[in-house]
């Protein structure tokens, strides 16, 4: 069995960044083995249909998103079923998400997506030009991280713990920058 796991989300637009900083931090975190399936990591940032072809060629979809759920406190983290989502999730909250809600959908209708999951959690800020996450969503890292290491588990990969680096260093590294000073002008 292939499994994908694939972070969405626009790094430009704080929280909503989250996905793509979610599966950096586990990419740089964590080995995954399994004795006889593969595990790709994948930033697939808000390419959604873009990414198609790349989808359809695995078995198993691990979809790392924000979701949205009307009363829900940000941070809050979800772990489901594609075909048997809460009732409560709204795909509505940012123009990536309905994309890649039409994009899963139109892959069902082609018989080509594979069994897919989400692991979301709610945003908090959704500001353009603010790159990094919000503190609900940083506190939300943990839950998403047990949540993902549960189901790889079931699916039977073994997990081994290589780095601690802090899901703060996936997106202040990228900001961060020196500026040299000419002291003549």
């Amino acid at each position: 069995m292939k499994v994908l796991l694939l972070g969405i989300g626009n790094i430009l637009f704080a929280d909503e960044g989250v996905g793509v900083h979610f599966v950096n931090y586990i990419s740089e975190n964590y080995r995954f083995t399994h004795p006889l399936h593969s595990l790709d990591i994948l930033d697939g940032g808000t390419l959604a249909q873009g990414l198609t072809p790349i989808i359809a060629k695995y078995d198993h979809l691990i979809v790392c998103d924000t979701v949205n759920a009307p009363g829900v406190s940000p941070g809050e983290v979800y772990f489901f079923d594609f075909d048997a989502a809460p009732a409560e999730i709204d795909w509505q909250g940012s123009a990536h998400e309905v994309e890649m809600l039409q994009t899963l959908t139109m892959m069902e209708m082609l018989g080509d997506r594979p069994k897919t999951f989400v692991l979301g959690v709610t945003p908090t800020v959704l500001e353009p030009m603010h790159l990094g996450l919000t503190e609900a969503l940083g506190s939300a890292i943990p839950v998403m991280e047990q949540a993902l290491i549960n189901h790889l588990k079931q699916l039977g990969f073994q997990s081994e713990r290589i780095a601690n680096k802090p899901i703060t260093s996936f997106y202040q590294d990228g900001i961060t920058r020196e500026v040299s000073v000419d002291e003549n002008h």
